[in-house]
């Protein structure tokens, strides 16, 4: 296609200029097609003319937070109209991985909630963040077009002025060559500064502008000279644009070679006129040839681009291949889920780090990580649905244990009713977890009446006897003599003495029920002295523990050591239960952030000291079992 074929798309006989000259491939009209189109909708809006290059990243690879962060970044810091592709990706993946993930929410929430009428609601900060700046970007877009819009048509109105004052001069013929020149001259300068239009009037606009153009260069037969010069120029114009457009054939960076490829043809398009006959096709077929080069390498990294998101579909298809085996998996445990969601994690961050995939199947394939996922989930629901209905039956078991204590708290017949009340004390223990929220409640209700019952009981059996007065007299007048005890820093001469303190106190028997705090008083003073020796935490304690339990056996205070059994139970149903979701908190954090998470650190190192505690409790409780 010729240069006047660029210039003015058909010749005389309309005829399109589509054909090979000496045996030089001609670019297709496509390509020019796509170039022009390009020029025609950047020059619309001058604020990207000069805009520098703004990387586009992987924004299905990123997670909702990156996303948010360079959403941000981008909007505070690049023009509207520079970003408009980045942030309608930025948007996609953000709003894909969202709903992908509160479809997780929703389905965890309907399997833990089967009581009609509630309603899912869950409060995402980051969405509500991400919106904002989403529609501040909006914002500042629409009044950015409302701006431009305004400029474009006024623009348009200059424009068609300066072609109407050239078809006026040029028709006039009341000047000379010379002068006519000097202001077409004028004119084109004044054209070049006039400012950005629609697109749509683009190319009408132009070649209206270049078919007078064309004329004027027609009378410019008449002066030859003048006329020669002027083609002399362009063609020394045109000329630097191929060299510019030969040094980019050798650029790195194809797509911005591409872009500035671009901008040669608008220049050689809209600033310079034709060149001399002689010149005319030949040196247009050798700017279109490399740009026919360079359009054939841009294609060659489009074929790789191609070939990457094949390779990317393969893998990510693999990936949702392990979900559909993970969640087809039988697990039946608490743990055994643990490490399956940790897989799950791990197999869900590879899928969105897997790249991008050919546009045709984008779709069809996040819908099948989508239904892996929710497969997955639906299973994982299902078997915490079936712990939590359990709970529920265990909580209906207590309650009605509750209501048959309190039935009893009152009795005054100890003989009958004390079996019964040790019989619902021992099936209360039987009975596995409730639901955590009820926990307290119904642990305290059933405390109530049984102590009410048992207080009663053993306000009636426990009076005072001289023997016991006697007791209470000689533990006190040992507790004078302990306060001048003092230890040696021998360790374990000091130990011995310290048992035969014990020992020693064991002797002198059971004092009255209403002065058995005397008992607490000896007790502190062997925190203090076992505190005062070099002994684990865990020795000393079960020391402690050891000495109370002979305390309350030979006080025959059954039921100091019945609540002490059921405190002892129950501490150990609360560390568990707090290990449990302390280790059911952690699945819902990324795994990609689990190593360096110091938040996650500080969980797991209270998890351990829950288990240290609960093996600390479970001891005791095998301890008043073996008396």
């Amino acid at each position: 296609m010729s240069e006047a074929t660029h210039d003015n798309l058909h010749n005389a006989d309309g005829q399109d200029q589509m054909e090979q000259l000496d045996g030089v491939t001609i670019i297709s009209q496509s390509v020019l097609e796509e170039i022009d189109n390009s020029n025609a909708e950047e020059s619309e809006d001058d604020s990207i003319k000069e805009k520098h290059e703004i990387p586009v990243l992987d924004y299905d690879a990123m997670s909702m937070e990156a996303l948010t962060d360079e959403l941000e970044k981008l909007v505070n810091n690049e023009k509207v109209m520079a970003i408009k592709d980045h942030v309608e990706g930025i948007r996609k993946a953000f709003s894909d991985k969202y709903h992908h993930f509160i479809d997780e929410k929703k389905e965890e929430f309907l399997a833990q909630n089967n009581e009609e009428g509630l309603d899912f609601e869950y409060h995402f900060p980051l969405k509500n963040k991400f919106d904002g700046i989403y529609n501040a970007y909006k914002a500042s877009k629409a009044k950015h077009f409302k701006q431009l819009q305004n400029n474009l048509e006024q623009n348009f109105a200059v424009r068609e002025n300066l072609i109407d004052e050239l078809k006026n001069l040029i028709d006039s013929g009341d000047s000379s060559i010379s002068d006519m020149f000097k202001k077409v001259n004028e004119i084109r300068e004044r054209w070049k500064n006039a400012g950005a239009i629609p697109r749509d009037k683009y190319n009408i606009l132009w070649n209206n502008y270049h078919f007078h153009m064309e004329r004027f260069y027609d009378i410019m037969h008449l002066d030859k000279e003048a006329r020669d010069l002027d083609l002399k120029h362009n063609l020394e114009q045109k000329q630097l644009i191929i060299a510019k457009a030969k040094g980019l054939l050798n650029e790195a960076d194809v797509m911005k070679a591409f872009r500035e490829l671009q901008l040669l043809h608008r220049v050689w398009k809209e600033e310079i006129g034709p060149v001399d006959r002689e010149h005319r096709e030949a040196i247009w077929n050798e700017f279109s040839e490399i740009t026919k080069q360079m359009h054939d390498k841009r294609e060659g990294l489009y074929a790789e681009a191609r070939a990457k998101e094949s390779d990317n579909l393969a893998v990510k298809n693999e990936i949702i291949s392990q979900i559909i085996a993970l969640g087809n998996e039988k697990i039946d445990s608490h743990s055994g889920w643990q490490a399956h969601i940790q897989k799950m994690e791990a197999l869900r961050e590879a899928f969105f780090k897997a790249g991008k995939v050919p546009a045709e199947v984008t779709e069809e394939t996040w819908a099948n990580f989508k239904n892996a996922v929710r497969a997955f989930n639906a299973n994982k629901n299902v078997f915490y649905k079936d712990i939590k209905h359990e709970q529920h039956e265990n909580l209906n078991k207590k309650l009605a244990l509750v209501e048959k204590a309190k039935s009893l708290q009152d009795s005054t017949d100890f003989a009958a009713t004390t079996p019964i009340m040790k019989k619902i004390q021992d099936d209360w223990k039987k009975i596995g977890h409730v639901p955590r929220k009820y926990s307290d409640s119904v642990w305290k209700d059933f405390k109530d009446a049984c102590n009410a019952y048992f207080d009663r009981m053993h306000e009636a059996r426990n009076a005072e006897t001289s023997e016991e007065v006697e007791a209470f007299e000689k533990k006190k007048a040992f507790l004078e003599e302990l306060k001048s005890f003092t230890l040696t820093g021998e360790h374990k001469a000091d130990l011995d003495a310290i048992k035969a303190h014990i020992a020693t106190w064991k002797t002198f028997g059971k004092v009255p029920f209403n002065r058995r705090h005397i008992e607490g008083k000896f007790n502190k003073i062997l925190d203090a002295l076992f505190e005062k020796l070099s002994m684990s935490k865990k020795d000393t304690e079960m020391m402690r523990f050891s000495n109370r339990l002979e305390q309350l056996s030979e006080g025959d205070d059954r039921r100091a050591l019945e609540q002490e059994q059921f405190f002892i139970r129950k501490k150990i149903d609360e560390v568990q239960s707090e290990i449990f979701q302390l280790e059911n908190n952690i699945q819902f954090i990324s795994s990609s952030s689990k190593g360096e998470n110091p938040f996650i650190k500080e969980v797991q190192k209270s998890i351990e000291r829950h288990k240290d505690d609960l093996k600390l409790w479970k001891e005791k409780l095998q301890q008043i079992k073996n008396m």
